[in-house]
């Protein structure tokens, strides 16, 4: 490296010493900002100092309580920052700083980078959200949910397709319901080279794609306030699931209440509003619920979504889950559906659970149709 490179390669070293440490005079860089780097400089500290931001001495700046500050600066984060890191500092500003009051004027919410930490916020300010905030809310929330539909959808469909119509395969198929691809390679060891064909001696059908429901899929959604972002996931796919004819879906959520949203499945954004973030945990009420409306039980998936701090009776909950797998059932426990990592979880009612033959796990949204094909199909989960 030439020595005008090294001093290059330097500086920039310093620069991003310096808008890491923050400043002031034991940050040991001496390196003063200038331009578009002291302007991201007072956004970090707006968020991450606290006081008035006065100077580039230390990291003192501060949001206060003020709507137009506020405002001044999510434009700034939304023009230095890419997304994803825009859409950390916004969480980071609401939970630090104390923000939420201020999701309740429509100027804010045009303002922000929408996510699904934010729906989150908004859907638990609901009740107290002002009429004049809620079609703006409506809105925010409306475009994370279809941000989340086109990158979930089509592959949802297509994965639980191809599963229900492995589990209706039959074994003496009509000649029209012939999965000749599956026969074919079912029968090779019959290939008769002098003839140059293949001899099926057994027939591998898929089964006519039928309009009646084949399978019943119940959603069972912990809606206690730390379940936010898998109530959002959840919502979407249950909208999902419900727009395919062979998947009858009940969407099903719960506190120490049980609410019954599956007449508002066709649009997931109604079923958000229909939730009530917070409160307290009754899963054996909620999957008492859900078992009255089992009529099906060996075509039927339940997925409860908790993090299984239960607030009811918890050897009434494990006795529900038995008696739903005894009568065939598939049961799917899942401590979080989201992209937020290891969750925090009661890990005495995971490890009963696991017990029972039914392993509690975490799930990421890109993993989902792969666990429900699973469930579907009646063999093992793909447990991460």
């Amino acid at each position: 490296m030439t020595e005008t490179g090294t001093e290059t390669a330097g500086g920039e070293r310093l620069r991003r010493w310096r808008m890491v440490l923050g400043g002031g005079e034991g940050d040991g860089t001496a390196r003063v900002l200038g331009g578009s780097d002291a302007a991201m400089d007072a956004a970090l500290a707006a968020l991450y100092g606290g006081g008035d931001g006065k100077g580039q001495g230390e990291r003192t700046a501060g949001l206060g309580g003020s709507a137009p500050r506020v405002a001044r600066w999510l434009g700034d984060i939304r023009t230095y920052f890419p997304g994803p890191v825009v859409q950390v500092m916004q969480r980071d500003a609401i939970e630090r700083l104390g923000l939420s009051a201020l999701l309740l004027e429509p100027e804010m919410l045009e303002a922000v980078e929408p996510d699904v930490h934010l729906v989150g916020t908004l859907l638990s300010l609901n009740k107290a959200m002002p009429d004049t905030t809620k079609e703006t809310a409506r809105a925010v929330v409306r475009r994370v949910v279809e941000q989340l539909e086109e990158r979930l959808a089509a592959r949802t469909r297509a994965t639980l397709t191809g599963a229900l119509d492995r589990s209706a395969r039959i074994s003496r198929p009509r000649h029209r319901d012939v999965d000749w691809d599956r026969t074919i390679r079912a029968n090779l060891k019959n290939y008769l080279p002098e003839h140059r064909t293949v001899v099926p001696e057994r027939l591998v059908g898929h089964g006519r794609t039928a309009r009646a429901v084949r399978k019943e899929v119940v959603l069972c959604i912990d809606q206690s306030g730390s379940m936010a972002a898998s109530v959002v996931h959840a919502s979407v796919f249950g909208a999902v699931l419900a727009s395919m004819r062979s998947i009858a879906t009940r969407l099903v959520v719960f506190d120490t209440a049980v609410a019954d949203l599956t007449e508002q499945l066709d649009d997931p954004v109604d079923v958000l509003f229909g939730t009530q973030l917070g409160g307290g945990t009754d899963i054996n009420r909620a999957l008492a619920y859900c078992q009255s409306r089992i009529t099906r039980p060996a075509d039927t998936v339940v997925v409860l979504i908790s993090d299984l701090y239960e607030g009811g009776i918890r050897d009434e909950m494990l006795k529900r889950v038995a008696a739903m797998k005894a009568a065939g059932v598939e049961f799917v426990a899942l401590l979080a559906l989201s992209d937020e990592g290891a969750p925090a979880y009661d890990r005495e009612h995971a490890a009963a659970l696991a017990a029972l033959g039914a392993p509690a796990f975490a799930c990421t949204p890109d993993l989902f149709p792969e666990v429900m094909a699973a469930a579907l199909e009646k063999r093992p989960l793909p447990v991460p």
